[in-house]
């Protein structure tokens, strides 16, 4: 048996050796995870945030028999550790299905060497890293030739048995009852503790502690500027009213168990009044009343896949935006690579145009005009570009590895017009993209340059129209000092190449063991400050550092013990008017 073991790794290694160069860039680690660079496995192994118990045991009668208290670790395991990459059914999403009709034909044997030493198309070795013991390996090598645990569904009666309203709308202020500068108000996810920061960026002080759901993954303003609207990835959403003397929470409401997206109506005559929330699981959006989170309608998500037009049970609302030029959300569903026009002037009767793309859809943002959306197909190393006056696919534009722009940056090239900013995860460059059909018309929906990157692992690139620079991270990026440093371009002259600053010394926290890693640079309204989050570990100081956009001098540090590892911050202004 050890033999046979020892010739199934040899020969998953064997491959993993051809397949290694071309996969890892030069500048990166090994992960351990064969044929993925570091940076992309921290991003695609997030855990999901469904209990073991909340998922139902299935029994295959043909598969190796498991204890009840295998089963229950077996499912820990795999949503800690697996759905991310393979999805909750494990269907497949980034990483490859592993359903029973794959799985039995392998068998037990070769699926623990498979588990215990990875695979060249990016499965992590996970027994011999060390992160399973070999009494797991073993379980998971019989759980997965089982049928998948499936969570249970999650509608309108789970829905309204979680929503709360805790301020009624008419006991809550008429008028703004505090002295804060909301425009220049900060939203900013404190990750790992349940909660986000109200921090004024006048004063650099933290106005309030909100609970909210776990490691919040956005935050939304309403189209009046009065409601901010949070999302946890545990698919809690929390409603806090802006205008009260301290800001805090006047509604809540669980829309499934893990979920990304949340967003408003701000189409002239809708603001306000409806909100919308994008599930990961089930697969699904909700809408929902704008100043309550009364939930209204669901809209399933599950169908046919863009490329080989076979049928997807898990395709994940990965982003929502909302238009400003007609009463319209644009919806992007990760596995099957469709892109939503989801029409609410009349929900009763809802009206959805859909546009293919290409699959696993991510992240994106309007360009200058508000015209087009640009979103990253990051698994497939795509930007769609949609036309949403006319409906339509405008582009599918191919650039270099895992696309990753946060909402993207615009500004004006000196010699191809407006762009349109993303950086990579798994690429060490700034990709600019022609954005002016009508004046630039050679260079519009095309990859027009790309600009040196510090590092890959970048999550979020940044500019202000107020700006002459144009920053990136790289937290995900293996090596501590750039990790914990930034890439600044200015926009004005480009050719000379970029400064990188190491953000995390100016912050001037203790040494610990974690990596502090720099992330998400954030403008405040009148575009002269920029903000990034330290993110260090759990149980590490963290801190926040705004530099002054013309210096790039630190200008202020904010800590606080309470800002236990703040990634996003979401300025109110920028974030209600979509300015990026």
């Amino acid at each position: 048996m050890k033999y046979k073991h020892a010739a199934l790794a040899a020969g998953l290694l064997a491959a993993t050796a051809l397949s290694f160069t071309g996969a890892v860039g030069a500048e990166e680690k090994p992960s351990g995870h064969p044929g993925t660079p570091e940076a992309e496995m921290r991003y695609k192994g997030a855990p999901v945030p469904i209990k073991p118990e909340e998922a139902v045991t299935v029994v295959s009668p043909k598969a190796p028999p498991l204890t009840e208290t295998e089963f229950t670790r077996a499912k820990q395991i795999y949503f800690e550790r697996c759905a991310g990459c393979h999805g909750v059914l494990r269907k497949g999403a980034t990483g490859k299905p592993l359903t029973p009709d794959i799985t039995l034909k392998k068998g037990t044997d070769y699926l623990k060497v498979f588990i215990n030493y990875g695979s060249p198309a990016g499965m992590p070795n996970w027994g011999t890293s060390g992160d399973l013991t070999e009494q797991d390996v073993d379980v998971m090598a019989r759980f997965l030739q089982h049928e998948p645990p499936t969570p249970p569904e999650f509608g309108m009666k789970q829905m309204k048995e979680t929503w709360k309203v805790l301020v009624a709308p008419d006991k809550r202020p008429k008028k703004k009852m505090n002295q804060i500068n909301l425009n220049n108000l900060f939203s900013v996810t404190l990750r790992d503790s349940g909660e986000v920061a109200l921090i004024d960026g006048d004063t650099k002080k933290i106005v309030n502690i909100v609970k909210t759901g776990y490691a919040v993954h956005i935050s939304r303003v309403s189209a009046s500027g009065r409601y901010l609207y949070v999302i946890g990835r545990d698919a809690k959403i929390n409603l806090i009213d802006l205008w009260m003397e301290k800001p805090d929470n006047v509604a809540e409401i669980k829309v499934g168990l893990e979920a990304r997206s949340v967003e408003t109506s701000k189409f002239k005559g809708y603001e306000d009044k409806y909100a919308i929330a994008g599930s990961y699981w089930p697969p699904q959006y909700t809408i929902m009343k704008g100043d309550t989170l009364e939930p209204l309608k669901i809209v399933a998500t599950r169908g046919m896949t863009v490329d080989t037009q076979e049928y997807h049970p898990e395709p994940r609302v990965a982003s929502i935006v909302a238009s400003m030029i007609k009463p319209e959300w644009v919806i992007n569903l990760k596995e099957t690579g469709l892109i939503k026009l989801v029409d609410y002037s009349d929900i009763k009767n809802l009206k959805e145009t859909t546009i293919e793309s290409a699959k696993f859809l991510h992240d994106g943002g309007w360009d200058s005009t508000k015209r087009y959306f640009l979103v990253a197909a990051n698994a497939s190393n795509k930007v769609a570009v949609v036309d949403t006056k006319d409906g339509k696919l405008a582009a599918l534009v191919d650039t270099k590895s895992k696309p990753h722009p946060g909402r993207g940056a615009n500004f004006n090239h000196p010699k191809f017009g407006p762009v349109w900013a993303t950086s990579h995860l798994g690429a060490d460059v700034i990709t600019l993209i022609g954005t002016d059909p009508a004046k630039h018309k050679d260079q519009a929906w095309k990859v027009v340059a790309e600009l040196k990157n510090h590092g890959s692992g970048s999550l979020f690139v940044k500019t202000h129209p107020k700006s002459k620079n144009l920053w990136a991270d790289a937290p995900l990026f293996p090596e501590k000092d750039m990790a914990e440093s930034v890439t600044v371009y200015s926009i004005d002259a480009l050719d000379k190449g970029p400064e990188v600053i190491n953000v995390a010394k100016m912050a001037d926290l203790p040494e610990t063991k974690a990596v502090k890693r720099v992330v998400q640079a954030e403008y405040n309204e009148k575009g002269d400050e920029v903000w990034f989050s330290i993110w260090a570990g759990k149980t590490d100081p963290s801190a926040i550092v705004v530099i002054d956009d013309k210096t790039r001098k630190m200008k202020a540090v904010i800590k606080d013990p309470k800002l236990i590892t703040p990634t996003g911050k979401f300025n109110v202004y920028n974030t209600q008017h979509d300015i990026y």
